[in-house]
């Protein structure tokens, strides 16, 4: 952002080596348990294997979790906030939701926490927790729930009423970093409510369990000791070295040990009682005798029980650091806090006069760069089991991940949800360096090329899925990812980072290789892929349930290829015109892509593709052992997709390439001889040149109908599935009767988990290609192309002009209207419209085709991040 900053200049220091600013940061995940990392479990039930009863009971093996908590990188050390309300049966220690099966639409977290400010180097980080007053309703949670069907609403932490009258506390906890190894912290609670009431507060350190899981040279150890009369604990670790935690007095002192209390999770007998959930049990009990009898353990909190009246508020100062700090809450604590917080928001300070709007980016930068979490897994070690525990039974040898045993895991990632989803996803990391190569584009060069390394990328070049299934296909966008970013980084810098750029192409090339050796199965340029991150957008489950063992030709598998090829193409000539050794290799994208092109529009005069004539649209083809095929004629996405597949290369570059446009100028005249691919006979010299999955007559009638209200375009973006489906589309197979219907919110599906939803609601990454696409088209037919907005409107527009409309639309989700009110949070629109909640927003994974409301994860920042990427795209002059 503003690069005559501190906060830039730390960047500058972290990435020249100068000093390790991002040593510490947010990188305490919010839930380790429930993940396929901690499941060992004989049928790979990752969610009663570790269930949430459990976490605070039980050690860990590859992760730790808390709440608004920070880590060093590798996660030895670790800091978070508990606090408990008199009311409840354990201390608030980490975050509760339901688990997928007992969410009526998967796996979903029931609090109430927004992420309100976060630097890139993590120099400045707020957090807010609302905790109420009354006993958290976590079986009603559960059980209301358990009650509902996939037709009806989710029943939220709002709906149980535990929140009426303002009984609750606000938690914010602060961080500001006086150097890189010296964190300064702030926990200050407030009091909503119109009575007085208590609250114990427990900032809680404590260190990851390595010793009970496998050797380690020297156990890791908290120790008290005194400065002038005042206690604090020194901190020894013989992997990060040691440091020192300093606190306001408190009314106790706890220590324990970050172990498995054997008896409350297998019933069996314990070695020693200090064990992982001692706090739970002295503060709820009000008896600390045992937790305040040692000096040392691996688990500490100061505790701080808190009486405050109504509107009262007070804070707890903490400060973690290096070196030894003999005033560590002196004058220039506050004024360290002041420094910090005005340095983040002149970082962020921007030209964009619109004030909702900067904030509405600013909280999602801030959420985006909170999910950076600590992600450990090591596929072979995890199979094999931990020789000081008990050796897992053989059967997971061959079960979940086992043929990903060259995936050693053990990164700071851009998490998609640090609750909902704590482990990546391929495509959706993808999506999330885009954004955060407008704040921190190092950070997002680096993260993409993780996924491109040995121990990452399987050896055949197949990048990692997701944890449940790393074989599973993403959408293949780390090429489109990896341009997106370096246009970012070179237009703030001025240049270009062609060293990136290479080792992504080179990388890439692997598995662009692997896509087309793999998922083409039969050799003729249309690509199948499965479920390629749509989760239910089939009629049915296109990664293990094509029936009829037929074979599925997809429209956005073939179009994510050719919009592969498209980017590689592009990155081969930004480097051609530093390495002209680069212009073969464009020259072969280039071949293929036209190739591609060719199949998906009229494969041969034997095979008559993938396009309706008639209906004028893609349809995925389903094609049986004995050759006969037919269409699956749903109208969604994936058939539009087909648009995003488009490039235009200016005159300019073509000249600067004699070589590549004498291979263009081939292809043409070859093309023209046999009368197949009508865009490439377009091109005339001196001209530039487009290249588009979709020839400019089929163009038109596509994008008609993406600007169509009454299929997909919604007063929120373009609809995921269209709303002619409203009216089910119905088809036969072998009998067996498939269907699917426009759905524009929760999906009442069981695909997937039916956690999420492809049938009709709007999804900001596809939204931003598709913005995206429209603009390259007008790159090339400038201002003589123009279509009605919406379609049958009489309002002619550009394409650039559409593009900056669908834009608008989709921020607004985000807006107040002109009541106050954002359309995001329309179910509990007066909640927040109250003063404690007008001004905190959810980035919410997917939104309502028709109203626009927050659908699915909560806190799914992620790719919904992209939302600042619009708003600073509509406000460049």
């Amino acid at each position: 952002m503003n690069k005559e900053t501190q906060e830039y200049k730390r960047l500058q220091e972290n990435y020249s080596e100068q000093k390790d600013w991002l040593k510490w940061g947010p990188y305490l995940s919010e839930r380790q348990w429930g993940t396929v990392r901690e499941d060992y479990s004989v049928n790979g039930d990752a969610w009663n294997y570790f269930p949430h009863e459990h976490a605070r009971s039980r050690a860990y093996r590859w992760g730790e979790d808390g709440l608004a908590g920070i880590s060093d990188r590798y996660c030895n050390i670790c800091f978070g906030v508990s606090v408990w309300n008199g009311n409840d049966s354990i201390l608030k220690e980490r975050l509760f939701g339901l688990t997928g099966p007992q969410g009526n639409h998967g796996e979903d977290v029931k609090e109430l926490y927004y992420y309100l400010e976060c630097t890139p180097s993590h120099s400045y980080m707020k957090h807010l927790y609302k905790y109420p007053h009354n006993k958290f309703p976590y079986s009603k949670l559960v059980e209301e729930n358990g009650k509902r069907n996939r037709n009806e609403l989710e029943y939220e932490l709002l709906d149980t009423g535990v929140f009426k009258d303002n009984a609750y506390f606000d938690v914010y906890t602060e961080y500001a970093k006086a150097d890189n190894e010296d964190i300064l912290v702030k926990i200050t609670v407030a009091n909503r409510g119109k009575k007085a009431a208590p609250i114990h507060v427990l900032p809680t350190l404590w260190i990851r369990n390595y010793w009970s899981f496998k050797e380690i040279p020297k156990k890791p150890i908290i120790k008290k000791s005194t400065q002038n009369g005042k206690p604090y604990v020194t901190i020894e670790h013989c992997y990060v070295g040691d440091y020192n935690f300093y606190f306001d007095d408190a009314d106790e002192m706890l220590f324990t040990e970050n172990e498995t209390n054997m008896e409350s999770v297998y019933l069996s007998e314990n070695d020693h009682p200090y064990k992982k959930d001692l706090f739970h049990k002295a503060v709820t009990s009000n008896d600390y005798k045992l937790a305040s009898k040692l000096d040392n353990g691996t688990k500490f909190a100061p505790l701080y029980k808190l009486n405050l009246a109504a509107g009262e508020t007070k804070s707890v100062r903490l400060r973690l650091s290096k070196e030894r700090i003999q005033d560590p809450f002196n004058v220039q604590f506050d004024e360290i806090f002041s420094e910090r917080v005005k340095e983040c928001d002149d970082f962020y300070k921007t030209k964009i006069e619109n004030k909702d709007q900067h904030e509405i980016q600013k909280q999602a930068f801030a959420s985006l760069l909170w999910s950076k979490q600590y992600y450990n897994y090591d596929v072979e070690q995890w199979l094999l089991g931990d020789s000081k525990t008990s050796i897992p039974a053989i059967e997971r040898l061959y079960g979940r991940n086992n043929t990903w045993k060259t995936l050693r895991n053990h990164d700071i990632m851009s998490m998609p949800d640090a609750w909902e989803y704590p482990w990546y996803a391929a495509w959706d990391s993808a999506f999330h360096c885009a954004t955060l190569a407008l704040v921190d584009a190092d950070f997002a060069k680096n993260q993409l090329l993780l996924f491109t390394k040995e121990w990452y990328m399987a050896p055949n070049g197949q990048i990692p899925a997701y944890e449940w299934n790393f074989s599973d296909v993403n959408p293949p966008v780390q090429a489109w990812a990896t341009l997106d970013i370096y246009k970012t980084d070179k237009k703030n810098t001025g240049k270009g980072d062609l060293k990136f750029l290479k080792q992504m192409f080179n990388k890439l090339a692997l598995n662009f290789t692997w896509w087309v050796n793999r998922l083409d199965a039969s050799q003729n340029n249309v690509f199948e892929g499965g479920f390629l991150g749509l989760d239910n957008i089939g009629v049915f489950d296109r990664s293990h349930g094509v029936p009829g063992d037929g074979t599925l030709e997809q429209v956005d598998g073939t179009a994510w290829m050719a919009l592969y090829c498209l980017n590689m193409l592009e990155i081969s000539l930004e480097l051609a015109l530093e390495d002209d050794s680069y212009d073969d290799m464009a020259i072969k994208y280039f071949g293929h892509f036209v190739f591609i092109a060719e199949a998906l529009n009229k494969i041969s005069i034997e095979n008559k593709g993938i396009w309706d004539e008639e209906e004028g649209f893609f349809y995925d083809n389903l094609v049986f052992p004995n050759g006969k095929s037919t269409s699956i004629k749903v109208r969604s996405i994936a058939g539009m997709l087909s648009l995003a597949a488009v490039l235009c290369i200016k005159k300019e570059t073509l000249d600067k390439l004699p070589k590549f446009k004498e291979s263009v100028q081939w292809f043409k005249n070859h093309r023209m001889k046999t009368l197949k691919y009508p865009v490439v006979q377009e091109f005339a010299d001196g001209d530039d040149l487009l290249l588009s999955l979709v020839p400019n007559d089929r163009m038109k009638i596509l994008v008609d109908v993406l600007l169509d209200e009454k299929e997909f375009l919604s007063p929120y973006g373009i609809r995921s599935l269209s709303k002619i489906h409203e009216t089910p589309y119905h088809i036969d197979i072998n009998g067996v009767n498939y269907s699917i219907n426009y759905e524009p919110n929760e999906s009442s599906t069981s695909l997937f988990g039916g956690n999420s939803n492809w049938r009709g609601p709007v999804w900001f990454p596809m939204n931003y290609l598709f913005i995206q696409s429209l603009k390259e088209y007008y790159k090339y037919c400038g201002d003589d192309l123009k279509f009605e907005y919406p379609a049958g409107s009489k309002n002619l527009k550009s394409l650039k002009e559409i593009s900056i409309e669908i834009s608008k639309r989709l921020i607004s989700i985000f807006e107040k209207d002109e009541k106050g009110d954002r359309i995001v949070h329309a179910l509990h629109k007066d909640i927040y419209a109250q003063d404690e909640f007008k001004d905190l927003i959810l980035f919410y994974e997917y939104f309502d085709g028709d109203n626009g409301r927050g659908v699915g994860a909560s806190h799914q920042t992620g790719w919904t991040s992209l939302v600042a990427n619009l708003i600073q795209e509509i406000n460049q002059k």
